[in-house]
C-alpha cells in the first residue's frame, strides 16, 4: 500500500465486513480475510478461547492470534483498555478478570464492530465495560488513566506503530504495563507478499521484523520490554503460490525467514 490512509481506509473495510460474518466464516480464512489465506486456519494463527473465564462464544469472531490476557496480570478493580476490541472477546474475557470494581474500555476503528460489540455486552448486562470508536495511533483515551493494555492481532495492521506504542504509553498510568498478542517476522518478507494488500489485512504482510518491533517499543520508553510467548506460523505452499513464482517460493523456503505469532510485555517506568 502506498501510505497509512489507504491502508487503513483498506483495513477498515474490511474488517467492517467481517463484522457480519460468523466465526466459522472467519476461522477458514488468514485473520477473517474472507479468501486471501484460505487454507491457513483458525487453529494455526488463533488459540482457543473456549474453556477462558469470561468467554463469550458471541464476540469470538476467531481473528486473534494468541491470548494476551495469559501473560497480562490482570487484577481485580484494574482498568484495563483492549486495542482493537472487534466484537470484544477479549474484553469480556478481561472483565472477568477485573470483577465488578475494575473497568474495561474496548478501542476499535471500525464502526460495525463498535456496533455488534455493544450488542454483545448489552445482552451480557456488563455495566463496567465500554467500547470506543477511535484510531490506535491517536487514542481518544486519558492520559496516565489505564493499568493494563492488551491486544490480539492488531498492532500488524497499524501503519505506524511507533506511534501505537507511543500512546499506549502515554495512556498507562506510571508503573502499567501491557500483554500485546501479535505477528512478526524473522528476516524480510519477499516484496511481493510484502505488497499484497489482501496479505496485508490478512496479518502478514503488516508483520514487522521481531527485533525491529522490539526496538520500536523500547524506543517508546518501556521497560522489560520482552516476548514471552513465541510460536511458528506455517503458510501453506498453495496460499504462497498466489504471489510468488516457484523459484521465488523455493529461495523463500530455503530462507531462515518466518512468520511468527509472539506475546511481548513491556512496562511503563515509575511508581
Amino acid at each position: 500500500m502506498a501510505d497509512s490512509d489507504n491502508i487503513k481506509k483498506l483495513v477498515k473495510e474490511k474488517y467492517g465486513q467481517i463484522a457480519s460474518q460468523s466465526r466459522e466464516q472467519n476461522v477458514s480464512s488468514c485473520c477473517g480475510t474472507g479468501g486471501c489465506c484460505s487454507d491457513l486456519t483458525y487453529t494455526v494463527i488463533g488459540e482457543d478461547y473456549s474453556k477462558l473465564e469470561g468467554y463469550a462464544s458471541e464476540a469470538d469472531l476467531g481473528l486473534g492470534c494468541g491470548i494476551p490476557t495469559e501473560y497480562a496480570g490482570i487484577k481485580a478493580g484494574d482498568t484495563v483498555l483492549d486495542l482493537g476490541s472487534g466484537a470484544g472477546n477479549d474484553v469480556f474475557v478481561a472483565r472477568r478478570l477485573v470483577g465488578e470494581a475494575g473497568r474495561v474500555i474496548g478501542l476499535d476503528m471500525t464502526e460495525e464492530m463498535i456496533a455488534k460489540a455493544r450488542a454483545n455486552n448489552e445482552k451480557l448486562g456488563y455495566k463496567n465495560v465500554e467500547f470506543v470508536l477511535g484510531d490506535i495511533e491517536k487514542m481518544p483515551v486519558p492520559s496516565g488513566s489505564v493499568d493494563v493494555v492488551i491486544s490480539n492481532c492488531v498492532l500488524n495492521l497499524v501503519p505506524d506503530k511507533g506511534a501505537a506504542f507511543a500512546e499506549i504509553f502515554r495512556v498507562l498510568k506510571p508503573g502499567g504495563h501491557f500483554s500485546i498478542s501479535d505477528v512478526v517476522t524473522r528476516g524480510e518478507l519477499p516484496l511481493k507478499i510484502k505488497a499484497a494488500a489482501e496479505m496485508y489485512v490478512g496479518c502478514v504482510a503488516g508483520a514487522p521484523d521481531r527485533n525491529v518491533y522490539l526496538d520500536i517499543i523500547r524506543g517508546c520508553g518501556f521497560d522489560d520490554a520482552r516476548v514471552v510467548k513465541e510460536r511458528n506460523i506455517d503458510i501453506a505452499d498453495e496460499i504462497l503460490k498466489q504471489y510468488l513464482n516457484n523459484e521465488e517460493l523455493q529461495a523463500f523456503k530455503r530462507s531462515s525467514t518466518a512468520v511468527l505469532s509472539v506475546t511481548v510485555i513491556g512496562t511503563k517506568p515509575g511508581k
